[in-house]
Formats: structure tokens, C-alpha cells, sequence
């Protein structure tokens, strides 16, 4: 397994709107990507600005290209990104080596 991590900011005016169009768009097309197997969408609130992380897990660096191409290091962004982001984003991956499922 490999856990996908993307992070941006946006400023706390417009982070309602950016949650709903990373919903609409980059989670949609995880959802739709064989080799998923989750998402989370998280967010951070601080003096003005907010940073959002998703986390994705993956089955194999070709399940991620099935989603981002053949640069897996490069964000997938769309159409609206360049209006909501402030500064770049950034992705890195990691190897799951340990998980614990949920209780219950």
C-alpha cells in the first residue's frame, strides 16, 4: 500500500468553496480510479489562510499513474486550483508499513 499526500492552502475566505470543489473533483476521480482504496480530505485553519491535506491510499505506484500520470510527483490539479491556491502544492508518498483497522 502506498499513502498518497497532497497539500495546499487557500485562504480561510474561499475554504468552504475549495473543500466542496476538491469533493467534486480530485475525490470523484480517486473514487473512480482502480486501485483506490480511500481518501481523506483534512483541514487546518490558521491566521488567515487554510491548509488542506488529502491522503489517499493506493494499491501500487501503477494504480497512483492509473489517477496522475506517469510524473506520480506532480500534483493533479484542475481548472479552478489556480484560483483558490495560494503559493504551490505539493505531493509525497509514502509506504504503509503498519495500519490499524477502525474499532468495532
Amino acid at each position: 500500500m502506498i499513502m498518497r499526500v497532497w497539500q495546499g492552502a487557500v485562504r480561510t475566505t474561499d475554504a468552504d468553496t475549495y473543500a466542496e470543489y476538491v469533493r467534486a473533483t480530485g475525490f470523484d476521480a480517486y473514487g473512480r480510479t482502480a486501485g483506490n482504496r480511500g481518501a481523506w480530505l483534512l483541514r487546518r485553519d490558521e491566521d488567515g489562510r487554510t491548509e488542506f491535506q488529502t491522503l489517499s491510499l493506493w494499491e501500487s505506484e501503477d494504480a497512483i499513474r492509473a489517477f496522475a500520470g506517469d510524473d506520480i510527483d506532480a500534483a493533479v490539479l484542475y481548472p479552478e486550483d489556480a484560483r483558490y491556491l495560494v503559493g504551490g502544492s505539493e505531493v509525497r508518498h509514502f509506504a504503509v508499513v503498519a495500519a490499524l483497522p477502525a474499532a468495532g
